[in-house]
């Protein structure tokens, strides 16, 4: 043994801490999913849990904003400050009546996200909650992915019905 080598566990310089446990946990239960039940099932489970993170999220800004209801700005400019908030780089490509356009040049879960597609179904499914739960409805399309190998994510957040939004494919949210 070096005699400059740490003696104890708590004397090393690893660099596990609880950011890095909590996306490595996600990366491999979403990677468990993926190859015990399927891409398209892992999605599936995924979404439950983006819907409820949603909601919660949601939640949160209304009560933190004093509002019973955010407005189209409002969900746009919630959509990009919860992803900054929690290490995403999100920033508005382009804002239109019918939609939104979204670029992402960090993800939150960092490198644990490449080949693990079925963890954007956290970012759909918390973007489509809260947009529907305050405007009625929404679909997201995750037109590109950093998971899938994409250098930046890119995402569309329609918020209501339109030839655009039914030509596209992305899962549709509704207000409960």
């Amino acid at each position: 043994m070096n005699a400059t080598s740490p003696t104890q566990p708590s004397e090393t310089s690893m660099p596990l801490e609880r950011d890095l446990f909590l996306r490595t946990l996600v990366r491999e239960l979403a990677g468990t999913l993926e190859n015990v039940v399927g891409l398209d099932e892992a999605s599936g489970f995924i979404s439950v849990v983006g819907q409820r993170m949603g909601d919660w999220i949601d939640a949160e800004y209304r009560q933190a904003l004093g509002t019973p209801q955010l407005n189209r700005d409002q969900v746009v400019a919630v959509l990009v400050d919860l992803k900054r908030r929690i290490q995403g780089d999100f920033h508005v490509i382009e804002v239109t009546e019918d939609r939104v356009v979204l670029g992402n040049r960090a993800c939150p879960f960092g490198d644990k996200v490449l080949g693990r597609p079925s963890m954007c179904m956290m970012t759909s499914n918390v973007f489509g909650t809260i947009t529907a739960q305050n405007l009625g409805r929404s679909k997201v399309v995750l037109d590109q992915t950093i998971a899938q190998g994409a250098p930046t994510c890119r995402v569309t957040v329609f918020f209501k019905a339109s030839a655009d939004a039914d030509a596209a494919d992305g899962r549709e949210y509704f207000r409960v």
